[in-house]
């Protein structure tokens, strides 16, 4: 990069401060994202989930499915992906998931969206400058029904910290 376009460069805040967030406060996620079966293919072969109804159609609908399943922890980490730039993207620690739940199965061809209510928000005891927020993820494919849902937390940088 020349020392022109260096000085041109503008530093573009992302993500949301601590005080941006509200109890009851929803999200839509406005990025949307299908998944094929190649995205699914190399996610479970990277990850070694090696359960057949990731892979193997066959196998898939004989067990009552129409073909392949997406693998869930693809589905969890897009829904939860889908929601880092309107929540966490300014950095901050991850503090966790809970109640994750699968609604229902996602397959190749499906597009999920997401969207996010902020469920709890207070100040961190050990890190005043922090503070710390909890939402409810939910998932959805493209006929609107909700496939997974959960609670993740993290670490968010207040004003000024």
């Amino acid at each position: 990069m020349t020392g022109e376009a260096i000085g041109k460069a503008r530093k573009w805040p992302k993500g949301h401060k601590f005080e941006d967030f509200a109890v009851g406060q929803v999200y839509e996620h406005h990025w949307g994202r299908t998944i094929n079966e190649g995205d699914n293919s190399l996610f479970s072969t990277l990850t070694l989930s090696y359960n057949p109804q990731y892979f193997n159609a066959e196998f898939a609908r004989a067990h009552g499915h129409p073909g392949v399943v997406v693998n869930p922890l693809l589905v969890f980490l897009t829904a939860f992906g889908l929601s880092v730039e309107d929540l966490s993207e300014a950095g901050g620690l991850f503090l966790g998931v809970e109640k994750l739940s699968y609604e229902r199965a996602v397959y190749p061809g499906d597009t999920l969206t997401a969207r996010s209510t902020v469920t709890d928000t207070r100040e961190s005891g050990s890190r005043p400058d922090h503070g710390i927020v909890t939402w409810h993820t939910e998932g959805f494919n493209q006929r609107g029904e909700r496939v997974i849902g959960f609670h993740r937390t993290n670490l968010i940088i207040k004003r000024g910290g």
